[in-house]
């Protein structure tokens, strides 16, 4: 079976490869994903992110063209999650796109957090990226 998902986007009056150069740099996530943590390190492949959950574990998609930020992130418990994120030109703007899944064992209400999350984390990296 198909897990649910939802894209959540939002506008950003910034140049596309602005956008993508700031949210591909992974140093940069604790600046726009404040659920996250606040540290961040490269370890090899990967980036090691703090979370109040735990460190987690993230890989990204090579840097390209196109404006593709997909990542997959491993979770304190061993489980990877795989995050489609996309950087589109919208006139002299962006769109940020980011899919979020449900995991089979997720709630209602953890899937409805986590959407509240995304959303938030996407207005704050509209905010930092419009100064």
């Amino acid at each position: 079976m198909m897990p649910a998902s939802r894209t959540l986007s939002v506008s950003i009056e910034r140049h596309p490869n602005k956008v993508y150069e700031f949210v591909s740099d992974p140093e940069n996530i604790p600046k726009w994903a404040k659920g996250l943590g606040k540290s961040v390190r490269k370890q090899g492949t990967y980036w090691i992110v703090g979370t109040p959950q735990g460190p987690m574990k993230f890989r990204f998609a090579e840097k390209n063209k196109f404006g593709v930020l997909d990542h997959y992130v491993t979770t304190p418990s061993g489980m990877e999650v795989y995050v489609p994120m996309r950087v589109l030109a919208n006139g002299t703007g962006s769109e940020v796109l980011f899919t979020l899944f449900r995991s089979p064992d997720m709630t209602d209400e953890k899937y409805a957090g986590d959407m509240k999350l995304v959303e938030q984390d996407l207005q704050t990296l509209k905010a930092l990226l419009e100064k």
